[in-house]
Formats: structure tokens, C-alpha cells, sequence
């Protein structure tokens, strides 16, 4: 297969994009167009994850340039299963949103923006070079920005204020960390950069930049203390737009981290007990946030701030098994994540509240929906054997081997309070009866066409679908986490797929 292929994923949603501002007006042709568009994504990203895995890493020097000094385009089994994993959500998200998204928003161009979203992110875990995905992160911001404020409620613009501002704060960061590193080495090439940061003699700076780095990609991700912008950014837009921003956006400064902190900056004792013990302090975070609040979408926000904090712990931990969780967690998490936004959306059609205390009766009125939402809730909280309880059996085991005993003592803390919430849920929203019934109220979910009802709810129980795969078929998920921990752990494997390409 040519290296060109490479591009496909950030092509065919480039190209959606554009074709859809043809059809501005058309609300039934953009639909169509999204969902077109979104397969060939996810078929080319399927085919792309099934190369890599069979034929090693592909990269590709865009005009013929030999790194380091031409634009780098890479894909390993991480960056492949990145791209998987969001061809995935945004083909599931993408038809969800065909019933979800009012005309209005759509005629304000949601889902042209939403192309540009998902080409940014595929474009960020693909680059191989750092001021490209800069580049990368920043369209990112852009469009979600857009997303954000589409409809121009006021609670939406708050949130998106906070949104931005943090997100500019972090980009600002991140973009002195490149200048600096720039500076001190003459390179950006992911894979030139090893060499070059080993040969700089003051360590000291070396330690800062590499500090910068994992603070501009800290905020992105939401960790302690910067964490407070996404539960009050996340909770404002529709749920389609929430499914994308909690399964896919906060991975992408782990991805980074990932990426930077395992080729470009090998963690010293210093750097992996910085990453520990902000991992500790946003799952603590994430956690006591959680207890107090009412507001379904609140409550999933400040679990995406609590569970970052699992993925930071095991790269912090820096094992390769603690890696395999890492990855495993994060296949996870995305599906997870992205699923209990498009369920909050579901319930809030049908009932029009997020308040959990004003809810009730769901499985009494809809006990096949429910089922499925009980599948996805019991994934979340890592009721064996479904896909959250194996990556948090190794998170635990490789704390506990490394004598890391207070992260092992947050772990479990962090996993009961996410059991003890999830339970919590599922007693106010389904098992107890809705409060004041009223005998004249109206089901909102049966007034939906039958068209409508398929595009709402086969995401949902697509992704379900998933989750139980990864539960059940663990040790497919295990081999793929495993392949791309050791590649993480032995970085040289990516280093020798682009510089030597055109040897």
C-alpha cells in the first residue's frame, strides 16, 4: 500500500467538509453527505489500522522531503488506533446527529464544522512533527469553538469563554515549550528530536521544556488544577456535540503525551513522580466533584476530569504493562465516554431534564433502552467482565508492584466513587418511579418517526455493542494495547520508520 494513504482519513472529512458547503441550505443532502463521508472515513481508517497491524508503520514525507525537513506524516499502531477509534465515534455521532442536531444548527453549518473537527484530530495523530500538530490542535480549537457557541444561548457562551480561554492559555504554553525546544535542539521532527535533546548539556532546561510540554497538554486534558473549564464548558452544548468532545478531545492531549514523553523525552524519576502525583490530584478532583452534583452532564463531565487521571497514573508509572492499561483504558474510554453523552441526550428528549432527582420510571417505560444504557453505565463503573474492569486490574496490579501505594489507595478510591455514583444513577433515573406522575404527560420518544428513533438509538447500541466486545473479547484489546506499549517503550521502532524511510 502507498504511503499516500496515509492522508486518506484527514482527506475524505476534508473533503465532506467543503462538498457540504454546497448543500448549506439542504438540510436533508447534508445529512446524507455526513453519513457518506463518515463511512468512507471509517472504512479507509479500518483499512489503515488492518496495514499497520500487518505491515508495520507507515510514514510519509509530503513533497518527497527526507526528514527531518520536510512535513511528516506517521502511522504506528497508536496513531492508527487513534484514528480508528474516532472514525468510529464521529460515524456513530455523525448519524446520531442526523435526529439530535435541530435544523437551525444545521443551516449555521454544524456539520461542515464538524468534518473540520474530526480532519483536525486525525490530522494531530498522524503528524510527525511538533509544530504541525500545533497547527493541528489549533484547528481543532477552532471548530470546536464554533460547536460550541452554535445556537448562541447564553449558558453556551459562557462556557465556551472558559473554554477558549483555558484552551488559549494551554496553546500559548505549548507553543513556547516548541520555541524553546527549537532553540535548544534546531529540530521539530518527532522522530529527528531524541538525538538532539540527548546531546543538549544543560538537563535543567531540558527538564523545564519537557515540564512545559506536559503542562500545555495538562490543560488540553483537563488535569488538577486546571481541570475547572471542562465541567463548565461540557455540560452546555447538545448532547451530539458533547459525545465528541467527551470521548475524542481530552484524548488528544494524552495521545500527545504519549507520543512526546515516550520518543522525544524518556521520563526520569522527577518527571514520572510529577506525572503521579497529578494524576492522584485529578482523580481526587474528578471524584469529589462528582458526589454533590444533580445535573446528568455534569456529573459525566467531571468523570472524564476523574478518569484522565487513570491514564496520566500509568504513564507516569511507566511500565510497559502500566502502558498496556494506559492504551487499553483509552479504547475504553473513548467508546465509553462518547456513549453516555449520546444516552444523556436520549433521556433528556424524553423526559426534558438532566436533573437525576427529577427523573425516574425509565426502565418501567423503556426497559430495552434501558438494558442498554445499564450495559454502558456498568462498563463505565468496571463491572467484571465488561471493558472498564480490565484496564483497571492492571492500573492497580503495576501501582502496587511499583510500591506506588497512595496511587493504588486513589485508584480504588476513584473506582468506588464511580461504582457508588453509577449506582446512584441508575436508582434515580430507572429503578424508582418518575416523581408527580402526570397522567396527561406526553411521550416524547414515541412522538419521534420511526426513521428518527433508528438514528437516535443504533449509535447508542452500536458503541454498546463495542463496549461488550472489549469486555468480553479482552484479549483481542490486550494484544493490540500490548503492540503498542512495547512500541512506546522501545521508541527507536518509530525513530528508524521515518528516518530511514527514504534510505
Amino acid at each position: 500500500m502507498i504511503s499516500n494513504f496515509i492522508l486518506a482519513p484527514i482527506l475524505v472529512h476534508m473533503l465532506t467538509a467543503i462538498v457540504l458547503m454546497f448543500f448549506w441550505k439542504k438540510i436533508r443532502a447534508q445529512k446524507t453527505i455526513s453519513i457518506i463521508g463518515n463511512s468512507i472515513a471509517f472504512l479507509v481508517s479500518l483499512q489503515l489500522s488492518i496495514s499497520v497491524w500487518q505491515n508495520g508503520n507507515m510514514t510519509l514525507q509530503v513533497g518527497g522531503w527526507e526528514a527531518p525537513f520536510g512535513i511528516t506524516f506517521v502511522s504506528d499502531m497508536l496513531s492508527a488506533t487513534m484514528v480508528m477509534l474516532t472514525a468510529l465515534v464521529s460515524l456513530c455521532v455523525g448519524i446520531y446527529s442526523t435526529e439530535a442536531i435541530n435544523t437551525s444548527r444545521i443551516r449555521y453549518g454544524y456539520f461542515v464544522i464538524f468534518h473540520f473537527l474530526i480532519m483536525g484530530l486525525n490530522g494531530a495523530f498522524l503528524t510527525g512533527d511538533i509544530f504541525n500538530l500545533y497547527v493541528w490542535f489549533e484547528v481543532v480549537i477552532i471548530s470546536s469553538f464554533v460547536l460550541l457557541t452554535l445556537g448562541g444561548k447564553k449558558r453556551q457562551m459562557e462556557g465556551a469563554v472558559k473554554y477558549v480561554t483555558m484552551n488559549m492559555l494551554a496553546s500559548s504554553i505549548f507553543l513556547t515549550a516548541i520555541g524553546i525546544l527549537y532553540g535548544i535542539t534546531g529540530s521539530l521532527n518527532i522522530a529527528d528530536l531524541p538525538e538532539h535533546v540527548a546531546a543538549v548539556e544543560n538537563r535543567g532546561l531540558v527538564t523545564v521544556t519537557a515540564l512545559l510540554f506536559f503542562v500545555g497538554f495538562g490543560i488540553k486534558s483537563a488535569v488538577f488544577p486546571m481541570y475547572f473549564w471542562l465541567p463548565s464548558s461540557y455540560h452546555t452544548p447538545p448532547s451530539a456535540i458533547g459525545a465528541v468532545f467527551g470521548g475524542l478531545l481530552t484524548k488528544m492531549g494524552v495521545y500527545s503525551m504519549l507520543r512526546i514523553f515516550t520518543v522525544v523525552f524518556t521520563p526520569d524519576d522527577f518527571i514520572q513522580g510529577v506525572f503521579v502525583a497529578i494524576a492522584v490530584l485529578t482523580m481526587i478532583s474528578g471524584a469529589l466533584g462528582v458526589i454533590n452534583k444533580r445535573n446528568l452532564r455534569r456529573i459525566l463531565s467531571y468523570f472524564i476530569v476523574c478518569h484522565i487521571g487513570y491514564l496520566i497514573a500509568g504513564i507516569g508509572l511507566y511500565t510497559e504493562l502500566a502502558l498496556v492499561g494506559v492504551i487499553f483504558y483509552l479504547i475504553h474510554d473513548v467508546i465509553i465516554k462518547s456513549n453516555l453523552f449520546m444516552m444523556s441526550g436520549i433521556i433528556n428528549k424524553i423526559r426534558e431534564t438532566q436533573d437525576i432527582y427529577r427523573l425516574g420510571g425509565f426502565y418501567k417505560d423503556y426497559p430495552k433502552l434501558s438494558i442498554v444504557f445499564a450495559i454502558i453505565l456498568f462498563s463505565l463503573a468496571g463491572i467484571p467482565p465488561l471493558s472498564g474492569f480490565w484496564p483497571k486490574i492492571m492500573l492497580f496490579q503495576e501501582a502496587f508492584a511499583q510500591g506506588s501505594y497512595v496511587l493504588l489507595g486513589t485508584l480504588i478510591f476513584a473506582s468506588f466513587i464511580t461504582l457508588f455514583i453509577v449506582a446512584r444513577i441508575w436508582s434515580e433515573i430507572f429503578w424508582k418511579d418518575l416523581p408527580k406522575p402526570n397522567s396527561e404527560e406526553i411521550d416524547h420518544f414515541c412522538n419521534f418517526h420511526k426513521r428518527g428513533k433508528i438514528a437516535l438509538v443504533l449509535p447508542i447500541v452500536a458503541l454498546a455493542v463495542v463496549s461488550l466486545f472489549i469486555g468480553f473479547k479482552a484479549s483481542f484489546i490486550f494484544e493490540i494495547s500490548e503492540r503498542v506499549a512495547y512500541e512506546l517503550k522501545n521508541p527507536q521502532i518509530y525513530i528508524d520508520s521515518v528516518m530511514n524511510h527514504l534510505k
